[in-house]
């Protein structure tokens, strides 16, 4: 029996549905928890590994019996503050789906990390799945040198891991049914990289009918930076890389390990492969996917001012204080003075930093440091995102919002005892549980992630979660904070105006 045909026949009482499910390659195994079903570890592609390194995924093969499904895959060979882990045998993805049978809304989860770390397994969307009665499915995708390598030649250069996410995606439309999600109402989203990558999908030819709706938080297709502002030391530039200059780098790469082609690349060891790369340079050569491509013709800023992107519904936003993780971070190392936050500034906008620092007062703030991830959130992250959504909407339905929980809670590897608001990556735990920082919420909290969890589980169902993002609206951005839902002027609130004339 086909797994689309499975689905279809399912009890029409909405009993429990089995742990045993027909996928297109074999049947699988998972588990049963309560409210929800569980199957981690499915192969959507061949191990990229030997020959299939550095190529577009490849089909699976498929297997006699029944796979036991109750553990995640590897996660994609990566570096961790002390060690590597993972493994290049990684293309899996898990499904999380209601225990009681049916039809629902898809919501395919890109995960985060800079396109070098993270994992689907790290996102645990019981929650979600539960509450908001939709089907959750994470996924696994090459990341770093793996996943973004370019070389003189190669076909896919610089964009392995969003080709992974396509095959990913054309996995979800063949099976969701039989996991009793709705192979025609899938949403992709993901956040940070994982959102970058959405809006990579929104502009890739090849993904075209592959999702019906985006989401994206904090990971605008219009987010760059000057040079150093992200970080000191930091060149210009935005998530995106041009081919050539991949390949370029890829070429280089390789001499420097003793390699003179591909084959020679593909028999080496990958951890030595990552090593290499990342020996002095955090995150790496080839931890930006890249444009000029088949799979990603334009960067997908241009992309976006041309309107090449698909007429899908979109929800999109970020958070009131993106930046001051990076903050605390640099702030730890070396603090920022007065004296260091003209440094900065200058360091960053040249003689345009006066401006900066009249618009940007120390003494409007609670230190320098927060002035300086003010200027960053506001000018890396807020303003960007909203010029991209005031060309989005000119072409799609478009919903916005702003998550604004200054008291959420604060990731255990961060520096203490700086001010975090509602910073990068913080609205995370009120959509999943994260393995890798179990997070304890207040109860309003709780409230504020119920109200989420029905926004962003809604606008999977219907498209339609509250009043359309329309650029004659200042005040359309739904706010999410603790109390009363609102709404906010995020061009007000971020001085977008001011950063108009930059």
């Amino acid at each position: 029996m086909e797994p689309a045909q499975a689905a279809d026949q399912a009890d029409p009482a909405g009993r429990p549905a089995g742990t045993v499910v027909a996928t297109d390659s074999g049947l699988v195994r998972g588990s049963s928890q309560n409210g929800y079903r569980s199957f981690q570890g499915i192969p959507y592609a061949a191990p990229p590994v030997g020959d299939l390194r550095w190529r577009d995924p490849q089909p699976v093969t498929a297997w006699s019996g029944i796979r036991p499904v109750s553990t995640p895959g590897s996660p994609c060979l990566q570096s961790t503050e002390k060690q590597l882990l993972g493994s290049e045998d990684c293309l899996y993805l898990n499904v999380t789906t209601p225990v009681r049978a049916g039809r629902r809304p898809v919501i395919v989860w890109l995960h985060g990390g800079g396109f070098s770390t993270g994992a689907g397994s790290d996102y645990d969307p019981h929650r979600m799945v539960v509450d908001g009665d939709v089907v959750v499915v994470t996924v696994n995708y090459r990341l770093g040198i793996l996943g973004g390598f370019g070389y003189p030649g190669l076909a896919g250069s610089g964009d392995f891991g969003l080709a992974d996410q396509q095959a990913a995606l054309r996995w979800v439309r063949s099976n969701a049914a039989a996991f009793g999600g709705d192979p025609h109402n899938v949403t992709l989203a993901g956040q940070s990289a994982g959102g970058m990558s959405v809006c990579s999908q929104l502009t890739s030819p090849s993904a075209a009918g592959l999702f019906d709706k985006a989401l994206i938080q904090s990971g605008s297709c219009l987010i760059n930076y000057p040079g150093n502002l992200f970080f000191p030391g930091m060149a210009a530039g935005s998530p995106w890389t041009d081919r050539a200059q991949v390949e370029a780098t890829g070429s280089a790469f390789a001499g420097a390990v003793g390699c003179t082609d591909l084959d020679c690349l593909r028999r080496a060891p990958a951890a030595d492969l990552l090593r290499a790369d990342l020996a002095g340079r955090p995150g790496g050569r080839f931890a930006k996917p890249a444009y000029d491509t088949p799979l990603l013709p334009a960067e997908p800023a241009a992309a976006l001012r041309a309107g090449a992107f698909h007429r899908v519904p979109i929800l999109e936003g970020g958070n009131r204080d993106e930046h001051r993780g990076w903050a605390a971070a640099l702030n730890t190392g070396w603090p920022i003075t007065e004296d260091r936050y003209r440094q900065l500034l200058t360091a960053a906008f040249g003689d345009r930093a006066a401006a900066v620092a009249a618009q940007y007062p120390v003494g409007a703030f609670p230190s320098p440091a927060v002035a300086w991830a003010t200027v960053a959130t506001d000018r890396i992250w807020s303003c960007p995102t909203l010029a991209g959504e005031k060309l989005m909407e000119r072409h799609t339905r478009l919903y916005t919002y702003e998550f604004a929980d200054r008291t959420a809670p604060v990731e255990p590897k961060l520096p203490t005892g700086f001010p975090y608001g509602a910073y990068h990556g913080s609205e995370l735990p009120y959509l999943f549980d994260l393995t890798t920082w179990p997070a304890t919420l207040t109860p309003q909290q709780q409230g504020l992630s119920a109200e989420m969890i029905a926004a962003w589980s809604g606008f999977a169902a219907t498209g339609h979660p509250w009043p359309r993002f329309r650029d004659s609206d200042g005040d359309d951005t739904r706010l999410f904070a603790p109390g009363a839902a609102r709404t906010v002027d995020v061009g007000a609130e971020h001085d977008c105006g001011f950063w108009s004339t930059f």
